[in-house]
Parts: structure tokens; sequence; C-alpha cells
């Protein structure tokens, strides 16, 4: 076995899942969209605490409410 099989065995071990990086991106997007939408929104500091606890799990009322319609 020549020293680039073991360079080459290397980085597949270590290359890991590329796919992943868009949704990340996205999330990562809206959950800045959605913090600066709640603060803007808020009239005292703990509103602004809310605002970002509600900008964290935003998502999963999206698809509360979509699987609610979509089901009845």
């Amino acid at each position: 076995m020549s020293e680039q099989d073991g360079v080459s065995r290397k980085r597949k071990v270590r290359g890991g899942n590329n796919a992943s990086g868009g949704g990340e991106a996205v999330y990562g997007l809206g959950l800045i969209g959605a913090a600066i939408y709640f603060i803007q929104h808020s009239l005292s500091f703990w509103g602004v605490i809310v605002g970002l606890l509600k900008a964290i799990v935003w998502p999963a009322f999206v698809v509360y409410e979509l699987l609610k319609n979509f089901f009845g």
C-alpha cells in the first residue's frame, strides 16, 4: 500500500456529509429574520426574550399550522 492510498482513505473517513449545508443556512436566515421581526414588535425587555424564544421555535408553529390545515 502506498502513502497516497492511506491519505485518500483518511479523507474518505473524515469527509462526512457535505449535502446538508443548504438547509442549515436557510434555517439560520429564517432565525435571524424571525428574531428581528419579533424584537421589533416587542414593547419590553421580557418581550424581547419571548421574541427570541419564538424565533427559535417558529418552524414548529408553521409545521403545526400546515398539518392542522391539511388534515382538518
